[in-house]
């Protein structure tokens, strides 16, 4: 099948790289296009030149501004003509403007798909991420096959919105996971305790997580090139502030996590993988 594919980032570059290795043929645009460098596929100038090429069209960006700009710039998305068309949308988006971008779509004769992602660049990569899919029943059934490229599981919650609110409560327990371990791990190092040792025991113990077996040898290496940004779930982490709030109830232990994560920026690490956080621990 063709594919259009937009937003050629960490994650996006994963998928689209998977969508080739399955046998599907890929236009992309990216908004830096030395991001598609080595790849097997058609490079166009603007997001409305994939719309021409393609009806199945995957978004893989940063935020919800960035989702807006593709689809209304000038030679945006929704500047060509989108009868027919799918847009599948694995962006993790704020919850308020999914409903928009649903709305928008569906005005121009297009079926907007919202499909964040549970998962970074490795299950990106091995066709192995959770799919999370909310939208028209009929588009669903479209995609489905597609999806299953990508996806070991596909949870489909059909009514809009549903499928962005959990994947910022999935965020949640991934980044309360994540530092956790690290804090952990720092305090087990300053005990006097190896470093290999304290994760082993932490991988059969409370530790034991899939976030761990993900993070061990980046911890063990002190290698955090990026496959999930620390500034990816600080932004994730602020929209779920956002979403507890709507429903005046707290956010206990997020609320911390999401001012841990803050702590990157401080650092200058925030575009560093979300791993990282284990240099605001070391560091004290």
């Amino acid at each position: 099948m063709h594919l259009g594919f937009i937003g050629l980032g960490h994650l996006g570059k994963a998928i689209a790289g998977r969508l080739l290795e399955c046998g599907h043929t890929l236009t992309v645009w990216n908004r830096t296009p030395s991001r598609a460098d080595g790849m097997q596929a058609e490079v166009v100038s603007s997001p409305r030149a994939v719309v021409v090429k393609a009806n199945i069209i995957f978004l893989c960006l940063f935020d919800s501004k960035a989702v807006h700009a593709v689809l209304n710039q000038e030679d945006g998305i929704l500047s060509g003509d989108i009868s027919g068309k799918i847009i599948i949308d694995v962006s993790t988006n704020h919850f308020r403007e999914v409903p928009v971008f649903h709305e928008l779509c569906e005005k121009a004769g297009g079926m907007y798909m919202e499909a964040p992602v549970l998962g970074s660049v490795v299950p990106a990569a091995q066709g192995a991420l959770t799919v999370l899919i909310s939208g028209n029943t009929a588009g669903y059934e479209q995609v489905k096959p597609v999806l299953e490229n990508i996806g070991k599981h596909l949870f489909y919650l059909q009514k809009p919105g549903l499928a962005i609110k959990m994947k910022l409560i999935n965020n949640l327990a991934l980044g309360s996971f994540m530092a956790t371990i690290a804090e952990a791990l720092s305090i087990g190092e300053k005990a006097g305790m190896k470093k290999e040792e304290i994760l082993e025991i932490l991988a059969v113990g409370g530790g034991n997580s899939l976030v761990l077996n993900a993070k061990k040898d980046k911890l063990l290496k002190e290698d955090f090139s990026t496959h999930f940004s620390s500034a990816l779930i600080y932004k994730d982490l602020h929209c779920l502030q956002d979403l507890v709030y709507e429903q005046k109830q707290p956010l206990f232990t997020g609320a911390v996590i999401k001012e841990l994560y803050a702590r990157t920026f401080e650092q200058g690490i925030e575009q560093e993988d979300f791993s990282a956080i284990y240099k605001v621990f070391k560091k004290g």
